[in-house]
């Protein structure tokens, strides 16, 4: 594997769980590793070998940013463990799923149209009889106070 094979297969995988920032950092890192390693006397060939497969680094240092809570991940579908002092104690210490916000944009603008159709139905059904006996209502009184 060459270095630009090792450095996109990196980039690829950590893109997929990781801010951009914290993509960016961690492949200047590895470049310049690579690139200290190779004026140390180390061919790349070797350094890349020594570095093992770009995937399994790029999942280890996504689970060591979860555990140490400085990926800055902004996104809503990654998961967070809360909860170890409550795991102890037998209590929740479960995982918590967040929500892209657009998934939860689209749930309330269907709720909405769900609710606004409702009752539409409701008032199509009872404005025929609701109407004319607020007429009949309406001109008593008007009848009434003359």
């Amino acid at each position: 594997m060459t270095r630009n094979e090792f450095i996109e297969t990196l980039q690829r995988v950590l893109a997929g769980s990781l801010s951009s920032s914290s993509v960016n950092e961690n492949i200047r890192y590895y470049q310049d590793y690579i690139d200290m390693q190779i004026r140390l006397g180390q061919s790349e060939e070797e350094v890349i070998a020594s570095l093992g497969d770009p995937r399994l680094l790029a999942k280890t240092i996504i689970e060591a940013c979860k555990l140490e809570g400085r990926c800055g991940y902004q996104e809503y579908d990654e998961v967070y463990e809360e909860g170890y002092e409550e795991k102890e104690r037998g209590g929740f210490g479960g995982k918590v799923y967040r929500m892209p916000g657009w998934l939860l944009g689209l749930i309330i603008a269907i709720v909405l149209i769900f609710i606004i159709g409702i009752i539409g139905s409701v008032l199509s059904v009872f404005l025929p009889i609701i109407i004319p006996i607020l007429c009949v209502i309406l001109l008593v009184r008007f009848l009434r106070s003359r």
